[in-house]
């Protein structure tokens, strides 16, 4: 599902250089739960936004799904974003005074579905994280737990190549935490989906079936 050969990242700024990453590679398999820990400044974010299509990398080649990711322009790379990556947020990025049946259909507007099919699958998929009785709250009206559930439906409804986690739980009570996390659980063994979960958390991390492990840009 996700090939990365030999990827750094350096920026640029006069003459100054930063290596953000150094030459890293990993595969991670269809149906894979992973996570990638590091602490602060080990590259974690950098190595997140090539992943979600969000940048691309100095060097190195990364494959999603089969297609080449590393090369493409802006305007191709919004379009894996849309077709093949289903995003978790730490902030959640919900509008607030927007029902959470709205804010799941957000990408399916984006992606052209029709109006009918969009809130079949909207509906689903809160179910599928237990809102089925909130789907006309306002994200407002929601906990945090809440809004991360609805956050999680709305990265599942275009049905994605990968589910990208970043730092899920960071912004949620530790209870509710717990109750995220066993969501994810759930999405990977019983459904299939596969997942990739940016933490610095290590009790968030050991719900993952993998765990690769950045520091200083590199692979340990």
């Amino acid at each position: 599902m996700i090939k990365a050969s030999h990827i750094s990242k350096i920026y640029r700024n006069d003459l100054i250089e930063t290596t953000a990453l150094s030459d890293i590679s990993f595969e991670i398999k269809k149906g894979e739960f992973v996570a990638i820990m590091g602490p602060s400044g080990s590259g974690k974010s950098t190595l997140m936004h090539i992943l979600g299509a969000l940048d691309t990398p100095t060097s190195g080649s990364y494959i999603l799904d089969g297609e080449e990711v590393s090369k493409l322009s802006d305007d191709k790379l919004a379009e894996i974003r849309n077709r093949k990556i289903g995003f978790i947020f730490q902030a959640f990025n919900l509008l607030p005074r927007t029902t959470a049946l709205k804010n799941v259909c957000l990408p399916m507007i984006y992606g052209g579905i029709p109006e009918k099919e969009r809130l079949e699958k909207g509906k689903k998929y809160l179910e599928m994280v237990g809102l089925g009785d909130r789907l006309n709250h306002t994200s407002n009206q929601l906990s945090g737990g809440q809004q991360q559930r609805v956050a999680i439906a709305r990265g599942l409804v275009m049905n994605p190549a990968i589910l990208l986690a970043d730092e899920p739980t960071g912004n949620i009570a530790s209870s509710q935490a717990a109750e995220i996390m066993e969501i994810f659980r759930k999405l990977n063994k019983k459904e299939g989906h596969t997942i990739v979960m940016i933490t610095h958390e290590s009790d968030i991390a050991k719900y993952a079936k993998r765990i690769i492990y950045l520091k200083d840009g590199k692979i340990w």
